[in-house]
């Protein structure tokens, strides 16, 4: 069903594949010299592994998250053969357990997965993505047995947990397409979560916890500023920002969420030391909302609509023929430039500046 829903990804997004695919070498981690510092390993099976790397990387002390493969009978797997070897689709965590426990890292995984589902996770189906915690030694064994026995003391669930702790084999990193894919295509990423129901049943099974789990996570993922503009309504110093000078060409998209916002084609000098643009990239990735905080004006608020940023405020004051100034905070914006829309997984808009 992943593959389904990446092909209509593909199709609604009109984007094309990243190339140079290729398969890692066994146990490798992805540029992390693991004898440069005492850091340990730890090995998850929750399902897609696209939707596993984004918790753990945003974590103090992890130091690399890996997609692959593990748990089967063959060498060397590919994604064309994985499951039919018994792979599980899983991810490699290289952390620093001086900043980060194991116990933490099980309580983000027990987070993000249905430990009572045998069949596999969500939308996807069959024994590849299944979920299981392969411990690294006995002490990871130990821990992880403890934490299933409490979350089952808890009763977060009416059904039993199925998730199995098992010794870990090898490791098989995934081909580099694989890598870090809510970063480089992160629309057809939140396409396909969307879809697979996955966050639907885990705001459902752990409510507001959750949302507090997804606060502690932004606060680790942005910056103060980032924060305080985006999740507070905040705002950053006039010509004191990273974006209101910047000419170069591209797009600007969600600090947040990555949906794309605004273009470098329709930036502007308004002069109030601002990013300020005449109109909206996507208009349907806009929400208008009236803003009252200012007790003697009345404003109209710009906010993102699948991240539910505060970006800034629109006002009629702008160059014709629209008359628009949507006058934005650079701390709640991210620049692509040109020529890696490509590369970003945002290849839809590379026309506009091919012209």
């Amino acid at each position: 069903m992943k593959k389904i829903l990446c092909i209509l990804a593909f199709v609604l997004l009109n984007l094309s594949a990243p190339a140079g695919i290729h398969a890692g070498e066994e146990g490798s981690s992805r540029a992390v010299d693991e004898g440069a510092a005492a850091v340990e390993r730890a090995i998850f099976a929750g399902g897609c592994f696209w939707c596993m790397e984004e918790p753990f990387e945003k974590l103090d002390g992890v130091i690399a998250v890996t997609s692959g493969y593990s748990g089967g009978a063959s060498s060397d797997p590919t994604y064309e053969n994985y499951a039919a070897a018994g792979h599980l689709e899983v991810v490699e965590i290289v952390y620093d357990p001086a900043r980060v426990s194991y116990a933490a890292l099980l309580d983000v995984f027990w987070h993000q997965i249905d430990p009572t589902d045998v069949g596999g996770q969500f939308v996807d189906r069959g024994h590849e993505y299944a979920t299981a915690i392969f411990h690294i030694g006995e002490e990871q064994r130990r821990i992880a047995e403890q934490s299933k026995v409490e979350l089952e003391r808890r009763g977060v669930y009416d059904r039993k947990i199925v998730t199995p702790v098992k010794p870990a084999g090898p490791f098989y990193p995934a081909e580099e397409y694989h890598q870090d894919y809510y970063r480089k295509n992160p629309l057809r990423y939140r396409f396909y979560r969307k879809g697979s129901g996955r966050d639907e049943f885990l705001d459902e099974v752990w409510g507001k916890e959750r949302k507090q789990w997804g606060v502690r996570e932004l606060k680790q993922r942005l910056t103060p500023l980032q924060y305080k503009v985006t999740q507070e309504n905040g705002a950053e110093p006039a010509f004191d920002n990273e974006y209101w000078d910047n000419k170069r060409a591209g797009i600007y998209v969600d600090i947040v969420s990555g949906e794309p916002l605004f273009s470098s084609l329709d930036k502007y000098d308004s002069g109030t030391g601002w990013p300020s643009f005449t109109r909206s990239l996507v208009p349907e990735n806009i929400v208008l909302r009236e803003d009252r905080q200012l007790f003697f004006q009345v404003r109209t608020e710009v906010r993102s609509k699948k991240g539910d940023s505060h970006l800034g405020h629109v006002f009629d004051d702008g160059p014709p023929p629209a008359g628009k100034r949507y006058c934005l905070n650079s701390a709640a914006l991210r620049f692509i430039p040109r020529e890696d829309l490509v590369k970003e997984g945002y290849g839809e808009f590379q026309p506009l500046f091919d012209k």
